[in-house]
């Protein structure tokens, strides 16, 4: 993922920290210090160990809240992480592929390898990451309960009674929020796998697609009246989510048996890297395609698009040649590749265009327009 870097690795897995993610940590840590009584209050009337009983010297005293809400802050991200590891281990013990796991500001996310999912594999998977959670808010909850109870230092098991208490609270409000039948959350993906029993995949992300996009504008309006921007910006991510990921299964599902030779055009019209750029651009006018592979001596060299052509001003042009601007080494694929790779690889490159390679010469261009053109007759 874009704006993220590296820090190691659990299980094999590499573990990302996305930009925001430092943004989020502070925030949180002033929310939760802002509000430090009324959440141990809170906490206090939860557990059911009185208010009056605790010591909270050490809670409230100088920078101690916003320090406690940065433990706070770093411990609901840990087991956020934990609760993405847990999804990742089972996906991968399914024979699925784990590229890495990202923790940015709405929580984390696992990149796993695209696909058809399938419902077997998808329901315990999709369980796995919420019984993580609830795991660990149980468990927060006990060290709490423990502390407050057996240590003898009452301004010190105020603070531990704090920490876990809150981290076992929100631990389990992330169990309870990721089971809501909201998809793509956890439990969208448990309700897809419900329905795929009954019915084709793709239709049963759509369903549940609707579903989650219904629970997005309840929590978006929700999040308007009460003033939680944190929550209309969920709801945002849900909306966008449910539907990119609907399509993207629908295409996988019609586009299974399709090879890139199926949808691709040939013969493709090349220019070669020595022709003035104000001559391919006149090309693009005339032929009404938006790039052209580049060859020298019958090897593929390059690729150039209107994408390039827009990086040069216009008054520098006029002394430019293909060469000068065009992509090279571009992405190639062949054509007994399943038309699905384009798509993908179209996605994550935002290119529009990929040349169809064989033996090492070039047999033909797929596009994005030539994958549309595919889809509309699969579903005619």
């Amino acid at each position: 993922m874009e704006g993220s870097v590296q820090i190691g690795t659990l299980f094999g897995i590499p573990i990302r920290l996305h930009f925001t993610f430092l943004l989020v940590i502070p925030l949180f840590a002033w929310i939760i210090g802002s509000q430090i009584e009324l959440t141990t209050e809170l906490l206090a009337d939860i557990f059911g160990v009185g208010f009056a009983g605790l010591d909270t010297s050490l809670i409230a005293s100088g920078y101690n809240p916003y320090l406690l809400g940065t433990i706070v802050a770093i411990g609901l991200f840990a087991g956020v992480l934990l609760h993405e590891l847990a999804h990742s281990l089972i996906a991968r013990s399914k024979g699925m592929k784990i590229n890495s796991i990202t923790l940015l500001i709405l929580g984390g996310v696992a990149s796993m390898e695209e696909g058809i999912p399938d419902p077997m594999v998808e329901l315990p998977m999709a369980l796995a990451g919420p019984v993580t959670s609830l795991v660990i808010g149980i468990c927060s909850s006990a060290i709490a309960l423990f502390a407050e109870a057996a240590l003898a230092d009452r301004a010190v098991a105020g603070v531990v009674f704090f920490v876990f208490g809150y981290l076992g609270l929100l631990n389990v409000i992330l169990f309870a929020f990721n089971l809501l039948p909201a998809f793509p959350m956890d439990g969208g993906r448990v309700l897809r796998a419900w329905l795929a029993k009954k019915m084709p995949l793709h239709r049963a992300t759509k369903i549940a697609a609707d579903i989650g996009r219904a629970f997005a504008v309840i929590f978006g309006i929700f999040g308007f009246f009460v003033g939680n921007v944190i929550l209309i910006i969920i709801a945002f991510f849900i909306y966008i989510g449910a539907g990119q990921e609907s399509l993207m299964v629908k295409y996988n599902y019609l586009l299974q048996d399709v090879s890139i030779a199926d949808a691709m055009s040939s013969p493709v019209v090349t220019v070669p890297p020595t022709l003035p750029v104000e001559e391919a651009i006149d090309m693009m006018y005339q032929t009404r395609h938006l790039g052209f592979p580049v060859e020298e001596s019958g090897v593929l060299v390059g690729m150039i698009t209107l994408s390039d052509v827009h990086a040069i001003q216009p008054p520098d042009r006029e002394a430019m040649q293909v060469r000068d601007i065009m992509t090279k080494n571009p992405l190639t694929l062949p054509p007994t590749a399943p038309l699905t790779d384009a798509l993908k690889l179209m996605s994550a490159r935002s290119i529009g265009r990929i040349p169809v390679v064989r033996d090492g010469r070039l047999v033909g261009i797929v596009t994005r327009t030539d994958i549309l053109r595919v889809m509309e007759l699969k579903e005619a």
